[in-house]
């Protein structure tokens, strides 16, 4: 079997497909995430992150499929550099990180309350694989859209110098942003 089917295995046998998400359960919204990665161009590694990127759960989602400190587990699955970018993801205090990352490139971790440094490739696919699982909740949630949509329009336009270009030009379509 391939990561992404020994991941999807793994995902239902935590009960992924039981557990509640805007637009039905997480696994459809992971699966959601790691398909529109695959379909903007972005890497294996990057996709394999979008499906499990909140198995570790997120400053935004609280449910945890395997703690943090199992990082074992996550990374025999998918491999190092996934399994990074999906720590990243779940362990990103957004409060202390969103508005400054572009400016900064750092990413404030709400696990251990320090901060860490990302170089420019790790920035840019956080950024991407950020911005695409918030575009998918607020394609699902209309009420998400009301409630942040000016402000994910704002902080994504500014992070157009770290995401990918696919990715800003998507936010741009789904948001109605207009990248200068």
């Amino acid at each position: 079997m391939s990561a992404e089917e020994d991941l999807r295995a793994w995902l239902r046998q935590h009960g992924a497909e039981t557990v509640e998400h805007p637009g039905g359960t997480l696994y459809a919204h992971l699966s959601r995430v790691h398909d529109r990665l695959g379909a903007l161009g972005l890497g294996v590694d990057v996709q394999l992150a979008g499906l499990a990127h909140a198995v570790y759960g997120t400053d935004g989602f609280d449910l945890v499929l395997l703690d943090p400190a199992d990082h074992d587990t996550l990374r025999d699955l998918i491999g190092a550099p996934a399994q990074r970018l999906v720590y990243l993801y779940g362990a990103c205090d957004r409060d202390r990180t969103w508005r400054r990352l572009a400016d900064t490139g750092e990413v404030w971790n709400r696990f251990t309350d320090t901060v860490e440094s990302l170089d420019p490739d790790v920035l840019r696919s956080f950024a991407d694989l950020t911005v695409v699982n918030e575009l998918d909740v607020v394609e699902q949630d209309p009420a998400v859209a009301a409630r942040h949509g000016d402000s994910f329009r704002s902080l994504f336009a500014s992070w157009a110098r770290i995401a990918s270009a696919q990715v800003i030009a998507d936010a741009g379509r789904t948001l109605s942003i207009v990248i200068s």
